[in-house]
């Protein structure tokens, strides 16, 4: 199989579609008709990266690449990481691979009444977590991908990034062989978040493990920029006893200075200064931060553990989405 859609997949599917795809799946799938809104999507599975590696003839030649490849001599590593991630992104797609990529993207953009549906093409590596090693956020993220070409080209270089210096560096010191991860890639219809706001969530409190609150981190523009740390966002804490009881409980503000944000460019993104005015104030109304805290809570009771939560509002309609978990 190559693609699956969101609807069709649960959290047992991470052999199949990795971390990432198959909690957006289960999301998708078991939380939308409570009211949790996740934009639509769908994976192309491991399946599709172990063809794409094999009849391009790549794995053979990744192998003979790293053998003895010293990560402690950086230039060595430099090289090798440029020479795979070069002999993927010039590699050609399998025909009926990009065939049912094309075909299932013309089927979302109709879903979501776009032509040309601008989406988020994003990396789901088949170990992102384990016991004694965790590969989430090693791979990219390509945002604002627009038309069948782009979408081509950004499942390639999300290929890629499984290979990125950081990526080969850390298989070697957790003894991984290069070649038993595999890459899923997740294509989500985009949130117009760049015009609005975006952030991540925690069902407890990230310093002190403590589980009776909800923290929210939030900016304005694409979540990419709180994700990777390059924007002091608004910082809000919510009482989860008083959420679960109706009450608005917010426990605390702490404005962020949210001076860049990520926005929009002709094709992917570019980074853009945050008017004074909107760095004073919250970006988040309190309906807003109250909205994303229930959420939170109904996902980590469906999860059964504390979650780490991506959400995003739209600048267009004003609404909020879960856009991974």
């Amino acid at each position: 199989m190559n693609i699956a859609w969101f609807k069709d997949l649960t959290i047992k599917d991470i052999p199949l579609v990795g971390g990432k795809n198959a909690s957006l799946g289960e999301m998708y799938s078991k939380l939308t008709s409570k009211g949790v809104p996740i934009p639509n999507g769908f994976a192309l599975t491991a399946e599709v990266y172990w063809r794409f590696l094999k009849e391009n003839k790549i794995d053979k030649k990744i192998k003979e690449v790293l053998k003895d490849l010293d990560v402690k001599n950086v230039h060595a590593l430099s090289v090798a990481g440029l020479k795979v991630r070069k002999l993927i992104l010039s590699a050609e797609c399998p025909k009926d691979i990009a065939d049912d990529i094309k075909k299932t993207y013309k089927e979302l953009s109709k879903q979501c009444k776009k032509p040309n549906l601008d989406v988020a093409v994003r990396s789901s590596a088949t170990a992102e977590d384990l016991p004694d090693a965790s590969f989430a956020g090693q791979q990219e993220t390509y945002l604002n991908v627009r038309g069948e070409k782009e979408l081509l080209l950004a499942c390639k270089k999300c290929v890629a990034s499984l290979f990125t210096d950081r990526a080969i560096s850390y298989r070697e010191a957790k003894g991984f062989d290069h070649l038993t991860i595999a890459l899923s890639v997740g294509v989500q219809e985009m949130v117009r978040s760049d015009l609005g706001a975006s952030g991540v969530m925690f069902t407890l409190d990230t310093e002190s493990g403590f589980r009776g609150v909800v923290l929210i981190n939030a900016s304005y523009g694409l979540g990419e920029y709180v994700v990777k740390g390059q924007v002091t966002p608004d910082q809000f804490y919510v009482f989860k006893d008083g959420i679960k009881k109706g009450f608005k409980s917010i426990i605390s503000r702490r404005l962020g200075s949210k001076e860049v944000k990520l926005v929009y460019n002709k094709i992917g993104t570019k980074q853009e200064k945050v008017k004074v005015s909107d760095q004073k104030q919250y970006c988040l109304t309190d309906d807003e931060i109250i909205q994303l805290s229930k959420w939170g809570v109904q996902i980590e009771e469906h999860y059964d553990h504390p979650m780490d939560i991506e959400w995003a509002k739209d600048g267009q309609t004003g609404k909020l989405f879960i856009v991974q978990a």
